[in-house]
């Protein structure tokens, strides 16, 4: 009898071990098969910066003045971004569902830019978190957000915007949509010659920003290195900035009069549209692409977007609002063709529900897919690559975006 009790109990311990080994194997599987990070798991790109990558004015396709809802592709949750898709993660980031980011094909992606951001946090009334590693409280700098992020996921690709902001834009329109509305168009007062516009071009500031734009390329980096990454693990992908209006003479809208401004939403002078596509745009790209240069990074890669939405910009005359071009919705047959990619300019005395002036001249729904469908190109199944994008024809994708072209 103690012979079978025995017998009974290396039986049992052997069954109790052999259940362990079962488990613990299980546990292992499991644990692989969730393991995320540096170099394992579903690859993820990751998107960095300020408002022209955040996914700013992302809800609207196109413009019209006969309503909004013949342009709200995405409704009120369009910069929702927390987890319970309840509201902002950050207030007034503007992370659109439309934004960039989101390229499919098995391929994650995750939104850590905000609208109105700079190379440096800023955190005063508003909170914007800038490429850098702040950190107080909850809130953090995106090069910090961006290390926490990728020491649990496999970032193949991070795509940078940052540079408009730190060289004023919102302001510097600000004044040439003044100064449009508050001079005659017998005596045109341009923003291109006054003080507080061109204190933002002046040499020493060019090199200043490019200095602070090279940082923040630096701390994306820095921040990969922290979480585990080797360079050739993954790729930056810095983009430059699409030009929002066309020169004067291609502005559908007159000088004289304010219907380049009421109905157009495009108050500048030709002048200083002029100005804009040939001095303060490919002065503000030439600082963002020489900061890319001096990094001396073999990953960094750059995105060329200045002409990519040539033919869709604000205003041009080859598009129009979708009242001017026999439309009445944005789900139309070729609506992205007769459709500008460029949202109006709000002023404060004029905005009203549910636009934002901060989605003043940014790339609206159309726009953002243009750029997404730039950026699934730059992915390059997984093999991230630079390049010029630029519109490669008429109608929308597989994917319902605008056909574009990476060269």
């Amino acid at each position: 009898m103690s012979q079978i009790v025995a017998s009974r109990g290396v039986t049992r311990r052997v069954g109790v071990l052999a259940v362990i080994a079962v488990l613990a194997a299980l546990a292992v599987h499991s644990s692989a098969a969730r393991a995320d990070g540096p170099g394992s798991g579903a690859p993820w790109v990751a998107t960095v910066g300020d408002s022209y990558i955040s996914g700013e004015a992302g809800r609207w396709a196109g413009n019209s003045n006969a309503g909004s809802g013949g342009i709200d592709a995405l409704g009120s949750t369009a910069y929702y971004d927390n987890g319970s898709n309840s509201g902002e993660a950050i207030a007034g980031c503007h992370r659109s569902k439309s934004a960039e980011v989101f390229i499919g094909g098995g391929v994650n992606g995750v939104n850590l830019a905000c609208s109105g951001a700079k190379t440096a946090t800023a955190d005063g009334t508003d909170f914007k978190p800038g490429l850098d590693f702040y950190a107080n409280g909850a809130k953090q700098g995106q090069a910090l957000a961006l290390q926490g992020f990728a020491a649990s996921h496999n970032v193949k690709m991070i795509a940078l915007s940052i540079g408009g902001n730190n060289f004023n834009f919102a302001s510097v329109v600000q004044t040439c949509v003044s100064d449009w509305l508050l001079s005659p168009s017998w005596w045109k007062d341009y923003c291109n010659d006054d003080s507080s516009v061109t204190a933002n071009f002046t040499a020493a500031n060019v090199a200043a920003q490019t200095a602070a734009i090279k940082g923040a390329i630096l701390n994306i980096r820095q921040a990969m290195t922290n979480a585990g990454y080797a360079d050739v693990g993954y790729q930056i992908v810095v983009q430059d900035y699409e030009s929002p209006l066309p020169p004067g003479a291609q502005i559908r809208y007159g000088e004289s009069g304010y219907t380049r401004q009421n109905t157009g939403g495009c108050g500048f002078w030709n002048n200083d549209a002029n100005w804009a596509n040939s001095t303060a745009l490919p002065t503000i790209n030439s600082a963002v692409r020489n900061a890319a240069a001096q990094t001396g990074l073999s990953n960094v890669k750059l995105l060329e977007l200045q002409s990519a939405f040539n033919g869709h910009r604000l205003c041009e005359n080859t598009v129009g609002l979708l009242e001017e071009k026999g439309l009445t919705s944005w789900t139309q047959a070729g609506a992205v063709d007769k459709s500008e990619w460029v949202n109006q300019i709000r002023t404060v005395s004029t905005v009203f529900g549910p636009y934002y002036v901060q989605e003043s001249f940014h790339p609206n729904y159309w726009g953002q897919l243009a750029l997404r469908n730039c950026v699934r190109k730059a992915y390059n199944g997984g093999t991230p690559r630079g390049g010029t994008c630029s519109i490669a024809g008429t109608g929308l994708t597989a994917q319902g975006e605008p056909n574009m072209a990476l060269n």
